[in-house]
């Protein structure tokens, strides 16, 4: 307000000394050369707030005015100010959402109407082998030559999109070539958006196939095992409904039907079992388990099998089990002897008439116990050792049939050591035997004494 004032008087002085000086006139030309005056300080002003806001307000400090301009500076800087911080937002929003794209695990690719790589996050380079900064703008046919994707991007490009309301399947391709195996496996979808833009989608579904394999070569195993006993009772039933048989041969073929009809119970039993272990919680950190009763067990189990497949044999299995440790576990007793009990019957099964078995608990260093099992059997070669636990993986499939084994007892002893926290280990050399050993972790560990007192306690 003052400086309103100030300009007034300023601006009155000159006509008032005119007149006084020189009557009308001079009161004129006073009028006239404050009315100059005011105007000329008035365009300074307003050229300097002009060149201020054309070399940037960010950059420049505002020039110091006051009265009408100063206003107009004071309301200019309040509204750029206003704007900047608008623009801030803007810009870290964007950045957030930029950064939340780069982070998502599935491959996001932005082409434009015509097809060209636009931007791309990490994941999708790591998909197809993009470099984000050199392939900008090259055509996504350039660089995804599969044919099964060229089809699929030529139908999409011709307005083969599906319907609103229908899924959009897209199509499963190999990712970028690497050494790694199995190799990478995408899912890729193109959805439209924008004015003819589209958007890549890429999904690593590498563990889903492999999964859906492995689910295929389950139920074609488990068919396969379970049709092979069937046909062969099939067959002799037959054979003993239409030809006259002896009585030597009646029991004959009755003794081989007994077998069939042992082995089919043994599989379906472990088939429960893995299907138990899969679908149950995870064993209790304070049930106690004696794992000398578990030895002995198994030690039964050992020698009577032994004894059957070496009736024949001068010269059985020399079966060496160690005396209980002193110490005790915690878990599950049911699941820790089945996966004892398969290491053995494994060993018992495999290691030839007249070969030695040791069986032995153990303390580790490190604090973990180990149930190991070694034997002189014919051993394994080196490229087995890695799917030794898979089910029904056999390194000898005919020899494995021929011994009475599914082909699932080191799946279950490997499940049963992953649901304790261990796992299950195993070393072998052709001709010179095979040691397989379950390891608890020192959690499953406790001295039998303070075991004891705590439990009573």
């Amino acid at each position: 307000m003052l400086s309103h004032l100030l300009t007034a008087l300023i601006w009155l002085l000159p006509a008032v000394a005119g007149g006084w000086l020189d009557g009308w006139r001079g009161a004129l030309l006073g009028t006239v050369a404050a009315t100059a005056g005011a105007w000329s300080l008035h365009a300074w002003r307003g050229r300097q707030v002009l060149r201020w806001l054309r070399h940037g307000p960010a950059e420049t400090p505002p020039p110091a005015l006051r009265g009408l301009w100063g206003n107009v500076l004071y309301h200019a800087q309040r509204a750029l100010r206003a704007r900047q911080h608008e623009a801030d937002a803007r810009a870290q929003q964007l950045q957030a959402f930029m950064a939340a794209l780069q982070a998502s695990p599935n491959g996001l690719v932005l082409l434009d109407a015509e097809g060209r790589i636009e931007w791309c996050n990490n994941t999708a380079a790591a998909h197809f082998g993009f470099d984000a900064q050199r392939d900008r703008l090259q055509h996504i046919g350039n660089l995804v030559r599969d044919p099964a994707f060229a089809a699929y991007y030529a139908a999409q490009a011709h307005g083969a999109s599906p319907a609103p309301g229908r899924p959009n399947d897209g199509l499963v391709l190999t990712g970028h070539a690497t050494h790694a195996a199995p190799p990478l496996q995408l899912a890729v979808q193109l959805h439209p958006y924008g004015e003819g833009r589209r958007l890549l989608l890429s999904r690593d579904v590498t563990a889903l196939a492999q999964a859906e394999a492995m689910r295929r070569d389950f139920v074609a195993n488990v068919s396969h095992e379970i049709r092979t006993p069937l046909t062969v009772l099939a067959g002799f039933i037959e054979t003993m409904q239409t030809l006259p048989l002896d009585d030597a041969e009646r029991q004959s073929y009755l003794g081989l039907m007994e077998a069939q009809s042992r082995r089919m119970q043994a599989l379906v039993a472990d088939l429960l079992t893995l299907s138990r272990l899969e679908g149950s919680p995870l064993p209790s950190g304070s049930e106690p388990v004696d794992p000398g009763e578990l030895l002995h067990a198994c030690e039964t189990e050992a020698r009577s099998l032994s004894a059957m497949l070496c009736a024949q044999t001068p010269a059985p299995h020399a079966l060496h089990v160690a005396a209980a440790p002193g110490f005790m576990l915690t878990g599950s007793a049911a699941e820790l002897r089945s996966a004892m009990s398969n290491l053995v019957i494994n060993a018992v099964r495999y290691t030839p008439a007249g070969g030695r078995i040791d069986v032995a608990w153990q303390r580790l260093p490190d604090g973990s116990a180990e149930f190991a099992v070694t034997d002189t059997g014919p051993g394994i070669a080196p490229e087995h050792l890695p799917r030794l636990s898979e089910r029904f993986y056999r390194v000898d499939r005919s020899r494995a049939r021929e011994s009475g084994g599914t082909g699932l007892g080191l799946a279950i002893a490997k499940h049963v050591a992953q649901r304790h926290g261990g796992e299950l280990r195993i070393r072998s050399e052709l001709g010179r035997g095979s040691r397989f050993a379950l390891v608890l972790p020192p959690c499953r560990i406790h001295e039998a004494a303070a075991f004891s007192r705590s439990r009573q306690a």
